[in-house]
């Protein structure tokens, strides 16, 4: 089998060609991808449910707006916290740290702070069953998301030769964004190539 080159720690974003509603105008953090397959959340799909209501302890420590992300149409019932740790990013180059999240099994528990694990430079998973205390004092921004987006082996892949997607670097601001709603198109404006043309396009494409 071919080696994936693994895109974890990127963001994928839907390209309006992109028809799923599940991802429409999405964008997607990848916490995980190799051969085995991806795993990711959506940055922009904020509900109306409080982090309060389902994660009252953690609460306190969830980014404005205060409330659950729906990370993807997979397994809504689970919760995953993702959070920023200022300083991280350049102690991870320091140290040669390899990108993943531990999402399949990788010893990371000496790679930052007790209670979070390295997704990609500054950007790390939460341990949610750990006391809040553990991390109250070193997290930059934290985001709760209800369920993820997954895609089984090669199936990501095939969705990029489709053009369903746009790669693009991930910024630790993109996770803690105050208006996430608008994050398609911010994500798309600050690319330095023809992308940044395709923020203009408009929602309904039969009004243009």
């Amino acid at each position: 089998m071919t080696e994936v080159s693994s895109l974890t720690g990127r963001l994928l974003v839907a390209t309006p060609a992109l028809s799923d509603p599940n991802f429409d105008r999405a964008v997607v953090l990848l916490l995980d991808h190799d051969e085995e397959g991806s795993l990711g959340v959506i940055l922009n799909r904020p509900t109306p449910v409080g982090v309060g209501d389902i994660l009252e302890h953690w609460a306190g420590l969830a980014g404005e707006p205060g409330v659950v992300f729906q990370g993807g149409p997979v397994s809504l019932d689970s919760a995953l916290g993702v959070a920023v740790v200022p300083g991280e990013a350049h102690e991870a180059g320091e140290r040669g740290a390899r990108p993943g999240p531990g999402l399949r099994g990788e010893d990371t528990s000496d790679d930052g702070p007790l209670g979070w694990r390295r997704v990609h430079g500054a950007i790390g998973l939460v341990d949610l069953e750990a006391p809040p205390e553990l991390l109250a004092t070193v997290l930059g921004s934290l985001r709760i998301f209800a369920g993820y987006a997954g895609w089984g082996p090669g199936q990501l892949e095939d969705e990029l030769v489709e053009g369903a997607w746009y790669v693009v670097e991930s910024e630790p601001g993109d996770v803690s964004s105050p208006d996430p709603r608008h994050l398609w198109r911010a994500v798309l404006r600050r690319q330095r190539n023809e992308l940044a043309m395709v923020a203009t396009y408009p929602d309904d494409p039969s009004l243009n």
